[in-house]
């Protein structure tokens, strides 16, 4: 009861700070710039809650005062379950209330027609909201969570009930808020107005749906080549890495501890510079067409610059995702299944493929769905080899940045991008829904894997070292593109594009002159903030989700990991639409790339906390619980310790998809906040290929840095694991020997 107290307390005691304390609206320049501190508490732009109300007239936002005083109100009640009530309702109220406000009222009145007809003319708007309306609406957030807390639900669970309530009011805001408002703005005029001609003439566009390639009279509509790609794409993907991870597991191959490093590196690699190697290869000035020129007398052409070079380039981006996925769904096929099958006389081919191959249907889908929703949402690559051959992707960044400034272009194609991979999405979902794939269970499983057919084995070899070749020659010219003054022009060495990119005077201090340096900080600073805050929430939601049992528990979760199937071209279109105006106006803040970086990047570290906290008996849950420990001191103290490896691997990932991602990313820069992959694309533009290789061969080194201390600090912690167990086993055993 007193810890209920407590927790009661100062949540109402936020609420109180929200509304006295803080600038209720937005402050140009930020919280942090301090700036508004010689307003404080008078002038409008700066002014709390409480001065809003009663000294610039903005007298809808007393109901905030009033539930807010309803529940200090609620908190002496007795009964705890009347409590429970008075409290889940005000904090269910007041949160739906400043909803409502902050769409209906703008700066200058009443945003929605029907307000304006039912009560009249607004003399005064407001702005953005700021700090003091946000914390107020996370204070009613927690105070709903409390009172169903009260009531018993969860068992009482504070901390549970609240995590569930703050996760689903952020995916709320960041994730649907967002999709919701590129619907809207798909069927609004530019002075906002309801304007349903300019998503009629745009989804009707022929440009969009034309099928005149299918007879032969003209080029395919973007969006049904964009189909195409991704299928083709995901097919090459899967293929590709279903190959690798037989080879990796399969075979006899000599060097697969290089294979499995060699994967890593695409992953590590912002996606539009194998584009542009692609281009120092075969492009009219590449090595490898010129060669040919010289050789044969072949005149250059043009045929990477199409869907044909997008592939090839997608294709080598991909593989690798695919590879992972794959490979510890081809090591966990049961050999004692593959046994049975060879001991009732099938064959190494039959068994292959009656036994083997459908218990990686699990993986296959995984791995062709990854494949085909980053395609859909490749934005670097298109840009760099496309051509006149433009794809849905960069149509859309067109209709917002380009001459056509057309907002509802770009909303209705993004929505065509977003019905196809959400389609793949639940396609995928009911196509493995009810069938089981486990071959892993509690009981002892020993033998090994048999050996592949003589036709497949040759087959996949064929295919991967091949592959292996291709990309090491694609890293070479990344690696050597920095170090030449002009591509095709003049191959002479120089060190003038690191220079451009990097150099740093000693004269005054230090210095950072180098036309790379703002953007490089930038995106090291957000990378730092957002990869802990998406571990954070990705193994919050996995907890919830493994550990408790709720109703909705399926729907939370298929909510929760729709981001992943939502691709990053829609989510900076939608995050423009959204955060560009009243309510939650973000747009070329920090903010903004930190909640996109979140919410984008979340389901890879539910997914990771999912695996590995279902190794976790839950006993060690019940034990913490029985000796009085709350939930989230048996989360510090006894889950958080286990789950280091999977922390670690949500860390490194979000920080490496926060420098690497460019599809949502181009959408919401500014001057002051530019990202490393959004720079590169503006030198890509002017042509500076050399100052754009050399920006990302640094890149690559600080990720590669980053992943390498990881991996040898989880090394050394699992090493003095085994010395310690291999300790205690040799004394065991020298007891033993004195005892005998």
């Amino acid at each position: 009861m007193r810890h209920g107290n407590r927790r009661l307390d100062v949540v109402l005691i936020l609420g109180a700070v929200a509304l006295t304390l803080l600038p209720w609206y937005r402050i140009e320049g930020g919280l942090f710039g301090l700036g508004w501190l010689a307003g404080f508490p008078i002038s409008p732009e700066a002014a709390p809650g409480l001065v809003q109300i009663f000294a610039h007239g903005r007298l809808w936002l007393a109901a905030a005062l009033v539930l807010l005083l309803l529940a200090v109100a609620a908190r002496g009640m007795a009964d705890p379950m009347r409590r429970g009530a008075v409290l889940a309702w005000t904090g269910a109220i007041g949160v739906l209330f400043l909803s409502l406000q902050g769409l209906a009222i703008g700066f200058s009145g009443w945003n929605w027609t029907v307000s304006d007809t039912l009560f009249g003319p607004l003399s005064n708007g407001q702005p953005a909201m700021g700090a003091g309306a946000v914390l107020s609406s996370i204070t009613f957030v927690l105070l709903f969570a409390f009172g169903l807390a009260e009531r018993g639900v969860m068992k009482g669970d504070a901390f549970v009930v609240s995590a569930i309530a703050l996760l689903v009011f952020l995916v709320a805001v960041f994730v649907f808020y967002p999709i919701g408002s590129m619907f809207v703005g798909s069927v609004q005029d530019f002075d906002g107005s309801f304007n349903a001609d300019n998503f009629i003439r745009n989804i009707q566009d022929p440009s969009i749906w034309s099928l005149n390639c299918v007879i032969g009279a003209g080029r395919c509509g973007v969006a049904w080549r964009t189909l195409w790609l991704a299928i083709m794409t995901g097919l090459g993907s899967t293929l590709l890495g279903l190959a690798f991870a037989l080879v990796a597991t399969r075979t006899r191959f000599p060097f697969k501890k290089g294979l499995r490093l060699l994967t890593i590196l695409p992953i590590i690699t912002p996606p539009f510079v194998i584009g542009l190697a692609l281009t120092l290869l075969f492009g009219r000035a590449g090595v490898v067409t010129q060669g040919l020129s010289q050789l044969f007398g072949l005149e250059p052409g043009r045929w990477l610059y199409g869907l044909t070079g997008i592939w090839i380039a997608q294709v080598l981006s991909f593989t690798p995702i695919s590879f992972l996925v794959l490979i510890g769904v081809v090591e966990g096929v049961s050999p004692s299944m593959e046994e049975a099958s060879t001991t009732l006389r099938a064959d190494r081919w039959r068994t292959f493929r009656r036994v083997s191959l459908p218990l990686m249907k699990p993986g296959l889908a995984n791995a062709f769905l990854i494949g085909f929703i980053e395609s859909m949402a490749d934005f670097g690559n298109p840009l760099v080899l496309g051509g006149s051959h433009g794809v849905l992707s960069t149509e859309i960044f067109f209709a917002v940045v380009g001459s056509q400034n057309d907002p509802s272009r770009a909303a209705v194609l993004a929505m065509v991008l977003l019905a196809f991979t959400l389609s793949a999405f639940l396609a995928q979902r009911v196509w493995l829904s009810g069938k089981n794939f486990a071959t892993v269970t509690g009981k002892g499983d020993s033998g090994s894997h048999i050996a592949l057919p003589r036709g497949l084995s040759i087959g996949v070899h064929a295919l991967v070292i091949p592959w292996i070749l291709f990309t090491l020659v694609i890293y070479g010219m990344i690696l050597i593109g920095g170090f030449v003054k002009t591509w095709g022009l003049d191959n002479s060495l120089t060190l003038d594009h690191y220079a451009k990119a990097f150099s740093i005077s000693f004269e005054n201090g230090i210095a950072w002159t180098g036309v790379a340096w703002n953007s490089f900080w930038t995106t090291m600073e957000i990378a730092l903030i957002s990869a802990p805050l998406t571990a954070a929430v990705g193994l919050l939601t996995a907890y919830i989700i493994v550990r408790q049992k709720f109703a909705g528990k399926n729907a939370f979760e298929f909510a929760l990991m729709m981001s992943f199937a939502i691709p990053g071209t829609v989510i900076g279109v939608s995050y423009i639409m959204a955060f560009n105006l009243s309510p939650l106006e973000m747009t070329g803040s920090a903010l903004i790339l930190i909640a996109c970086f979140v919410f984008r990047n979340m389901p890879v570290g539910v997914r990771g906390g999912i695996a590995a906290m279902s190794q976790l008996d839950k006993s060690l849950d019940e034990a913490s619980l029985t000796l009085r420990a709350n939930s989230f001191r048996t989360i510090r103290k006894v889950i958080l310790p286990l789950l280091r490896p999977a922390i670690t691997a949500a860390l490194v990932y979000s920080f490496v998809r926060a420098i690497t991602s460019i599809s949502a990313v181009i959408f919401l820069v500014s001057a002051e906040y530019n990202m490393a992959t959004s720079y590169i694309v503006g030198l890509v533009e002017n042509g500076e290929y050399g100052v754009a290789i050399a920006y990302s061969s640094m890149l690559i080194v600080v990720m590669i840095t980053v992943i390498a201390g990881v991996q040898l600090i989880v090394g050394e912690r699992r090493l003095r694991r085994e010395n310690r167990v291999a300790g205690l086993a040799t004394s065991a055993s020298s007891r033993q020997e004195k005892i005998a």
